[in-house]
């Protein structure tokens, strides 16, 4: 039975390991449309507290936090610090570090 575009991504946010980001687009590859990273948005924001997602391994292809600050950026940066993710001066993580590949 082949999942839907929505099951794919929640199963590849699920498989981000912790000490990992991924990014809305490289997930969004992953399940079968490239163009989709709004939808992978809509999807963390839906179904994180739902389906258990760890929402906050998901960033933007900048390597940044896509929340502003005072709705949710603070607590993503430290959930991620918790895990060993480290930013730089301009809060840009390191995708040659921390970046989660399905391919490696």
């Amino acid at each position: 039975m082949s999942q839907n575009f929505s099951q794919k991504v929640k199963n590849i946010i699920k498989m981000i390991p912790v000490g990992k980001v991924a990014t809305y687009g490289q997930i969004a590859t992953y399940a079968g449309n490239p163009r989709g990273s709004r939808q992978v948005a809509w999807i963390l924001h839906s179904s994180s507290r739902k389906d258990d997602l760890p929402w906050h391994r998901v960033i933007n292809s900048k390597g940044k936090i896509s929340l502003p600050r005072d709705r949710g950026y603070e607590l993503q940066k430290e959930l991620l610090e918790k895990e060993g993710v480290v930013f730089d001066e301009n809060d840009t993580i390191d995708f040659d570090r921390f970046l989660f590949s399905l391919l490696s």
